[in-house]
């Protein structure tokens, strides 16, 4: 995203007349997700002085400061403790913000229940959508509402799942790891669940996408 990122972190570019994390915080919030944990690094304090407590948004914003840049699953394993309130069968939402989408957060509320309650059998639960084409090859395939390696079409891991803590129980404090392999892994024994999403979701990862993506909302004033 350089060089818009230079000076600003991804999340707080604008697109229509609000932040990217802006709409996701809205939507967060209508669907009652109310206790918000906002991991950060490059900028981060940019990030804080920008979004506050989030009461003006309607719920209660909590950081998660990265030291050194962890990946997504140190990130996750960094703010557990925040994101599941000291609870070790506490499953949480997890949502990047530099997507832009149109969906109802509390449409994935019966899949943390299921990851609660059954941490034996499952822990994740992904939202998987159409391969953009920057991203043809997709991720994962879906079988049956469960997530494969191996199928006959592929789709994108869209960045937003329900995930269970034990999920992250060998990643290392501090220690920079990818959430990719450990989802292969849990796939692998049948632990992880999926659902195609078929609305608006966009990968906001260069400057002409962003402009893409405002250009749609300045045509609908």
């Amino acid at each position: 995203m350089r060089p818009l990122t230079d000076t600003l972190p991804k999340p707080l570019l604008r697109a229509g007349n609000q932040m990217l994390i802006e709409y996701h915080l809205h939507n967060l919030a209508q669907a009652g997700f109310l206790e918000i944990i906002i991991n950060h690094a490059y900028l981060g304090h940019m990030i804080e002085a920008a979004l506050g407590d989030g009461q003006r948004y309607s719920v209660h914003i909590t950081y998660s400061k990265e030291t050194s840049v962890l990946e997504t699953a140190g990130g996750i394993a960094n703010a557990l403790p925040l994101l599941t309130n000291g609870a070790a069968n506490q499953p949480f939402l997890v949502v990047n913000a530099d997507i832009y989408v149109q969906m109802d957060y509390a449409t994935l509320l019966p899949a943390l229940k299921r990851l609660h309650s059954t941490p034996e059998n499952d822990l994740a639960h992904l939202i998987l959508v159409d391969n953009p084409p920057h991203h043809p090859a997709g991720d994962f395939f879906l079988a049956n509402d469960r997530i494969t390696t191996s199928g006959h079409a592929t789709l994108t891991y869209s960045g937003i799942g329900a995930y269970h803590p034990i999920l992250f129980n060998q990643v290392t404090p501090g220690v920079a790891t990818k959430l990719s392999p450990l989802l292969r892994h849990a796939i692998s024994a049948k632990k992880v669940t999926g659902e195609y999403f078929s609305g608006t979701w966009m990968d906001i990862g260069t400057p002409e996408r962003l402009q893409w993506l405002d250009k749609q909302f300045s045509d609908k004033k």
